[in-house]
């Protein structure tokens, strides 16, 4: 990624421990855009149960797993230790 692209970037912690971390995700999107999270889209459309598992069964810290993925106008990187970069698409 670019200087001018990493500029864009917004950076959110998501709680690993929490039940439904998809939630999470949309709930940080709808807080993005100044919308309600019944708003947006459903985030098991999107991921299915991908990010309960990451968290649930983690691989070894040595993995550094991430997903990335699309939702509602935005690339999102998601890391097992809940780190979350969210970049607006153009």
């Amino acid at each position: 990624m670019d200087d001018e692209r990493e500029t864009d970037v917004v950076r959110r912690d998501l709680d690993t421990d929490a039940d439904e971390p998809a939630a999470q995700v949309a709930v940080a999107v709808a807080e993005m855009d100044g919308k309600d999270v019944t708003e947006v889209g459903n985030m098991y459309d999107c991921v299915d149960h991908v990010l309960d598992n990451l968290f649930s069964t983690p691989p070894s810290p040595d993995a550094r797993m991430e997903i990335t993925f699309s939702y509602e106008g935005y690339r999102i990187t998601v890391g097992q230790d809940g780190t979350a970069r969210f970049l607006k698409s153009e």
